[in-house]
């Protein structure tokens, strides 16, 4: 009559095994959101604090070229402020500060209110620029960017170092996802010198925003089904296959 418990036994041990395994995963996972977590928060800033900035001043009676510099000085300081802080040099913080750094130096550079509404489409132009030239690198933009925060997380392959050069599969993925990111960002940039050269100035503000959020949207959308179909979270996918491969000689 005691042999009947072993199965029991068998089972809370691995119930609890289960349940250790997800626990683990949550930490995991959890650990993840707070290390993007700052990122977010500061991209969320970067794009609603110059457009609040700029219709603040606007209804307390500034002119739209000053609104337009002042909102843009005083948001940047926050980011270099923490770019300062962290002290960190990877691809990701070299990219904000280009970007923040810039930007205050596009707004600096006298021209015409026009020329400073479309001050932005020359740093969204600079980095669909980059993400094509870094084609011709050693790992394009695109991975560089993506590996601190999804490598071995959300159903990603871990040791991607070793994956580029045994998966010619992988390597595509990513030269692709590049082109992808760097002709949505150039198209962005286009649209936001036609808005700044055409549309009343208080207008392309928000409307830059609007863009932004769509651009950002619309072309993560299209290269996550790109991820999808090119295997990344099939165990199976051939993909993934180099892992188990003998490096090529050389």
């Amino acid at each position: 009559m005691a042999e009947p418990a072993q199965p029991e036994a068998a089972g809370t041990a691995t119930g609890t095994a289960t349940a250790g395994t997800g626990r683990g995963a949550g930490r995991l996972r959890w650990s993840t959101v707070r290390r993007a977590a700052p990122a977010v928060g500061r991209i969320g800033v970067g794009l609603l604090v110059p457009s609040a900035l700029y219709y603040l001043l606007r209804a307390f009676g500034a002119s739209i070229y000053l609104a337009l510099v002042v909102s843009t000085v005083l948001s940047t300081l926050p980011s270099l402020w923490a770019l300062v802080r962290r002290r960190q040099v990877d691809a990701l913080s070299t990219y904000v500060t280009a970007m923040t750094v810039g930007g205050l130096v596009v707004t600096l550079v006298p021209g015409s209110t026009r020329f400073l509404l479309a001050r932005e489409s020359v740093m969204t132009g600079v980095t669909g620029v980059w993400f094509l030239t870094s084609l011709r690198a050693a790992r394009p933009l695109a991975y560089r960017f993506t590996k601190p925060l999804m490598e071995g997380r959300f159903r990603w392959p871990d040791r991607w170092d070793e994956l580029w050069p045994r998966s010619p599969r992988f390597r595509r993925m990513w030269r692709t996802s590049s082109i992808l990111f760097g002709g949505g960002t150039l198209l962005d940039a286009a649209l936001r010198v036609v808005f700044a050269y055409t549309l009343p100035p208080d207008v392309v503000p928000a409307l830059g925003l609007v863009l932004t959020v769509v651009t950002l949207l619309g072309v993560n959308v299209v290269v996550g089904f790109h991820y999808a179909r090119s295997g990344v979270y099939d165990p199976g996918s051939p993909l993934r296959r180099g892992l188990d491969d003998e490096p090529p000689p050389g």
